[in-house]
């Protein structure tokens, strides 16, 4: 079981955090999250505040997993400097995406969650440690870290297609794009 080292433990104290606080302050919670532009509500900030945020308990309790699971292994190996700016990447992305999406459907509805910034993370993990064999727990079968990552990918793309779900599939998608972008970028660095 992966450590807990600072960045990690800051962004996931901080996403607690902000959970209990708007349980307390609830009127406060839509200053920070992610509204369409096109809404009238859209601030600058919420290209980051949005990532956390949480709907409930159960959301912020799994994006909380995740983060642990695979962002622990990752600050580890690039270091907090890094580390962070794979987070943020993946962040600003998602939130980016999803701005493009809400605009090309209409919609109207804020998006909340730092699940963006995790699917950013599983990325990232899958191409450092493709052949390294995980546990999921949806489904519970043992595979190798790049056919998980590409079937969580392919069912973000299937599942945004099909509808509204309520939940922010582009910006998953697009905090995939951004870690993906930010990852060859760094390694294009190195070649040179």
């Amino acid at each position: 079981m992966p450590q807990l080292p600072p960045v990690t433990k800051a962004f996931m104290l901080a996403c607690v955090g902000f959970f209990c606080l708007f349980i307390l302050v609830p009127e406060w919670k839509p200053w920070l999250a992610l509204w369409p532009i096109s809404s009238g509500y859209f601030m600058p900030w919420q290209m980051v505040s949005y990532a956390f945020l949480h709907g409930d308990a159960m959301h912020l309790f799994f994006n909380m997993l995740g983060l642990w699971m695979f962002g622990s292994e990752l600050e580890m190996v690039f270091g907090q400097k890094r580390y962070l700016q794979l987070l943020v990447a993946s962040t600003l992305s998602a939130a980016a995406m999803q701005l493009l999406f809400t605009a090309v459907i209409g919609s109207m509805a804020p998006t909340v969650g730092a699940s963006g910034a995790l699917f950013g993370l599983l990325l990232g993990f899958g191409m450092l440690f493709p052949d390294r064999i995980i546990m999921p727990l949806f489904p519970p079968i043992p595979m190798k870290a790049k056919v998980f990552v590409a079937i969580f990918g392919a069912l973000e793309l299937l599942m945004g297609l099909s509808g509204a779900s309520g939940v922010a599939h582009f910006a998953h998608l697009g905090g995939m794009i951004g870690a993906w972008l930010l990852l060859n970028h760094w390694r294009g660095g190195r070649r040179r």
